[in-house]
């Protein structure tokens, strides 16, 4: 797989709680010379990395992140914030208790109304993997699938587990024609990105593989 191939489906990312502007402007410096897919980054920065780029690469941000439990209507808001500040892609995370209750229609609901909230800009729905059961799994692929949603998502990189093989090919099985498949969390190196891009993912949230490319280029 060439190269530039894999680079173009990365979401070049850096959502550590310490995050300085200078690091974010470096995460956008690379994502636009790299021709990454997006830079995915705190809500904090959209404004300020949206203008910096000035259209040169989408701006992707995470709301509801990294727990997931805060209310359908902080959501919807934190989304259209993010939208009205510039961002081209929203990745939300949904509320694992109500996975756990059983909440299909209130999951779909609320997933729904966070996509209105994006304006027709791209949503992608974290289910958080490490926490959830293959059954579990499976139903959240049918809910993304039933909500209008542009992608899934394996995980935040904060839950104690990031992608795996199994969880994407798994997607891959039971997501709907209409829903593309990001991998996120432990993206290692090169063959980590090239295996899941082969078993259906469309996207990587990494900053790896940018990192990978510059020490190869040393």
């Amino acid at each position: 797989m060439e190269l530039k191939d894999i680079l173009s489906k990365c979401d070049h990312t850096l959502l550590a709680q310490t995050a300085t502007w200078d690091e974010i402007k470096a995460i956008c410096d690379d994502g636009m010379k790299y021709g990454c897919a997006s830079a995915c980054i705190p809500a904090s920065y959209v404004k300020q990395a949206a203008e910096y780029v000035a259209g040169k690469l989408p701006i992707c941000t995470v709301i509801g992140f990294p727990n997931g439990y805060d209310t359908t209507a902080a959501k919807c808001f934190m989304a259209a914030d993010a939208v009205s500040n510039g961002a081209e892609e929203v990745d939300m995370v949904i509320n694992l208790g109500w996975v756990k209750d059983r909440k299909w229609d209130e999951l779909l609901s609320e997933i729904k109304a966070i996509k209105e909230a994006c304006r027709g800009k791209l949503l992608k729905v974290i289910i958080e993997c490490c926490f959830l059961t293959d059954e579990e799994k499976i139903k959240l692929c049918e809910i993304v699938t039933a909500s209008g949603a542009d992608y899934i998502k394996t995980s935040t990189g904060f839950g104690g587990g990031g992608a795996t093989r199994e969880d994407v090919a798994l997607f891959a099985k039971h997501v709907g024609s209409n829903v593309k498949i990001k991998a996120a969390g432990g993206i290692a190196n090169l063959q980590d990105a090239e295996d899941f891009i082969n078993l259906g993912a469309s996207r990587l949230g990494t900053s790896r593989i940018v990192k990978a490319v510059k020490a190869m280029e040393k």
